[in-house]
């Protein structure tokens, strides 16, 4: 006996027609820069594969993504466009860098050489990027490194550096001096580069906030996650997301009704009594679904019948409890919005951010697998 687990009563409906939109819009700002969508963390929720197709159709052409697995999942879906792995990976996985044909970042003689060798046992040439640490110090070599790791990787016969780029600390804050300052640094080596007759043709720095707020940050390519999305890569530059939409709603369904008393409360600490009579909706959604359980101690509302309702005390593992007041038409089976639109009403994971302190990203990361994502 099979059994259709997309029934539960919680789902994510993600809109491949608006991944298109974001990524076309974004493309026409940039242009004649290229696009590469990050579709890293299965695509920030949304599914790697829908979203990857969605994107390269609308007009990206490669991809991003964090670690090995999620860029051999890509070409194991079929896709064939350049797909670019954003650090150094284990040793132990060259072999499948060089088999899947992804091009992985060098920041490393160690790393080089591992990759180069792979790459000669197979008889590959592979093309290989170079990250420079400008002033995130997350990874990469650093700027007075640069050109001795690039002669390093050049003396292999199995490796072509195709790429060089870095990646912005505070790009969502496009005022700030740290950009410019990393900025400098990044054309520096640049030039050092050039000096040494190293001259990679894909040149990169901007991630979705430096893409759209600078333009002498996007050189040859641009690399855009959130945007993809939807969502605002920060407050300083929501003015430049103008005509981006949200790709993906949250919803789920009642699946219980009760009422309780005026000062009645509901939920572990019963945190929150009720001021009348109220009717109570549960919803078989919670925590480990990626509702953040500090999100019940908000303002934030979820949407039934049209209205916006809070909820009604601490969100659980598996369910919440919304208070519905005294509106007596909820009933089990009423579509629940949670992130998303129904009627004149939206919420959306930057709402959910906003309320809970951190960001957009993290919200729709943070969705569950347990949710099942239906594509529109």
């Amino acid at each position: 006996m099979s059994v259709d687990f997309s029934t539960r009563w919680a789902w994510a409906e993600v809109h491949t027609g608006l991944i298109q939109h974001n990524v076309a819009i974004v493309a026409q700002r940039v242009a004649p820069a290229q696009v590469w969508t990050v579709v890293k963390a299965d695509g920030y929720g949304h599914g790697a594969v829908p979203v990857a197709q969605a994107a390269l159709a609308a007009g990206a052409t490669g991809l991003c993504v964090a670690i090995v697995d999620e860029g051999v999942m890509l070409r194991r879906a079929g896709i064939t466009a350049p797909i670019l792995v954003l650090s150094e990976q284990p040793p132990e996985l060259a072999e499948f860098i060089v088999g899947y044909g992804l091009t992985p970042t060098v920041t490393t003689t160690r790393g080089a050489a591992t990759i180069a060798n792979a790459a000669a046992a197979a008889d590959r040439v592979v093309k290989v990027h170079l990250k420079i640490d400008t002033g995130m110090h997350r990874v990469g070599v650093a700027p007075d490194e640069a050109v001795m790791l690039a002669k390093f990787i050049s003396s292999f016969p199995s490796l072509e550096i195709e790429g060089v780029f870095t990646h912005f600390a505070v790009a969502d804050e496009p005022e700030h001096e740290a950009n410019a300052r990393q900025l400098a640094t990044f054309n520096s080596t640049l030039d050092e580069l050039v000096a040494a007759q190293i001259s990679p043709p894909l040149i990169h720095t901007a991630n979705s906030a430096a893409a759209l707020a600078d333009n002498n940050s996007r050189f040859t390519l641009v690399r855009t996650g959130i945007t993809t999305y939807g969502l605002t890569p920060g407050e300083g530059v929501n003015e430049l997301c103008a005509g981006l939409i949200p790709a993906l709603s949250l919803k789920a369904k009642v699946s219980a009704v009760r009422w309780i008393e005026a000062n009645d409360a509901v939920s572990y600490g019963l945190r929150r009594p009720v001021s009348q009579a109220s009717l109570i909706a549960t919803v078989p959604m919670g925590y480990a679904d990626g509702i953040p359980r500090a999100l019940g101690a908000t303002d934030i509302s979820v949407l039934i019948n049209g209205v916006p309702r809070r909820f009604a005390g601490t969100v659980t593992m598996d369910q919440v409890m919304i208070d519905c007041e005294s509106d007596s038409a909820v009933t089990v089976g009423d579509e629940v919005v949670f992130i998303g639109r129904q009627g004149e009403h939206v919420v959306t994971a930057d709402d959910w951010a906003r309320a809970t302190g951190t960001i957009g990203y993290e919200i729709v990361c943070g969705i569950s697998s347990r949710i099942h994502r239906r594509y529109v």
